[in-house]
């Protein structure tokens, strides 16, 4: 039996696996090791029923997981999976890595990642190459869940948003400036608190001036990752991976084309392709 984990800083998707067919599934909150120790990981698995009824079952772990990165990350997180799923070998690499995968199994191309965070990276069928990018939600992630969400709170105080949005975004989440600046500055976890606010783009998706900021977004990340990727490595296809490029594919397709760049694929959720990569 094996197991294979995509995980982005908010959201942790699990699929298990026998003789090559899925027997569970369960999503469970991120695991990211740059935010998350050892305690916390194990209280998040020790909470699912599906994972502690297979624990013993898996042996071989696949997991793909922000902010594991670095050798010393993916060891931490490697030992403390180790501790739960006991009978397991477990890889661990990050989560570019994981999308290249998915994105191009053992062919190479230029991979981006646009979900929770954003990162982007040409892959050459084994490795993605290292680059500057991946650099967070404070100083980097444009274009993902989280710079939407610092987009429609920074124009929501500073009194930009028309009134029909303001209503409702303060009716959905019981917004004012002292709270918003205390939950930001405060408290843990900023990074998915900001990528809350992703339900609202798309509950409001059709809305003018939503388009307008999901635009803007997808020229900042363009900009900031593929332009760059894409000009020393200029006949390389390019696919996108994450949640927010599958749910607004359309637009993130009208913007790329603006640039001349032609998008092959767009996968929502990678695990699917993980898992079969791993299972054949």
């Amino acid at each position: 039996m094996i197991a294979v984990v995509y995980s982005g800083s908010k959201s942790a998707f699990w699929k298990i696996a026998n003789e090559g067919k899925t027997v569970a599934e369960c999503t469970i909150p991120g695991i990211n090791p740059c935010f998350n120790d050892q305690k916390h990981i194990l209280y998040l698995l020790n909470k699912n029923v599906v994972l502690i009824n297979h624990a013993e079952k898996v042996k071989k772990l696949y997991v793909f997981a922000a902010g594991a990165s670095s050798v010393a990350m993916q060891n931490s997180l490697a030992e403390t999976l180790s501790l739960f799923f006991k009978n397991a070998k477990i890889k661990v690499k990050d989560d570019l890595y994981g999308a290249s995968i998915a994105a191009c199994y053992n062919q190479s191309g230029i991979v981006s990642i646009l979900g929770s965070g954003a990162n982007c990276a040409y892959f050459d069928g084994k490795q993605p190459e290292q680059n500057n990018f991946g650099l967070g939600y404070i100083l980097g992630d444009e274009g993902s869940a989280n710079y939407l969400g610092r987009m429609i709170l920074k124009h929501y105080l500073e009194e930009k948003l028309p009134a029909d949005l303001t209503k409702l975004l303060e009716a959905k989440y019981s917004l004012d400036r002292p709270s918003i600046l205390e939950r930001i500055y405060k408290k843990p976890n900023v990074q998915n608190y900001l990528s809350s606010f992703l339900d609202f783009y798309i509950e409001n998706r059709n809305h003018k001036y939503i388009e307008q900021l999901i635009d803007q977004a997808f020229e900042k990340y363009i900009n900031t990752y593929l332009v760059p990727t894409a000009a020393e490595h200029p006949n390389e296809e390019v696919h996108f991976v994450g949640t927010v490029a599958g749910t607004f594919q359309d637009r993130l397709r009208l913007v790329a084309e603006k640039q001349a760049i032609k998008i092959i694929t767009i996968t929502k959720e990678p695990i699917y392709n993980l898992l079969n990569y791993y299972t054949n």
